[in-house]
């Protein structure tokens, strides 16, 4: 069951807007299950590494995103559901 009130963590169905703390730029994404995930338009499956990293935190924290070429930092800048 969803919760009705505000964005206080990401979870799934959030909006969440991060800062890629490497490019210094910032970029959207819907948390989504798997079965909806569609990253070339911003649909971030909740199993997948950045899913996972995200899910959790709340506005001014860090996810830890772990990639080939290293660790990839966001900053959680505000989440909507």
């Amino acid at each position: 069951e969803e919760e009705e009130e505000g964005g206080d963590y990401v979870r799934l169905g959030s909006t969440v807007t991060v800062l890629d703390k490497e490019f210094n730029e910032e970029e959207s994404y819907k948390i989504v299950g798997s079965q909806e995930a569609d990253p070339m338009n911003g649909r971030i499956s909740e199993e997948s590494p950045f899913g996972k990293a995200l899910l959790g935190k709340a506005v001014g924290e860090v996810a830890v995103v772990e990639a080939p070429a290293g660790n990839i930092e966001y900053e959680v800048v505000a989440i909507q559901r």
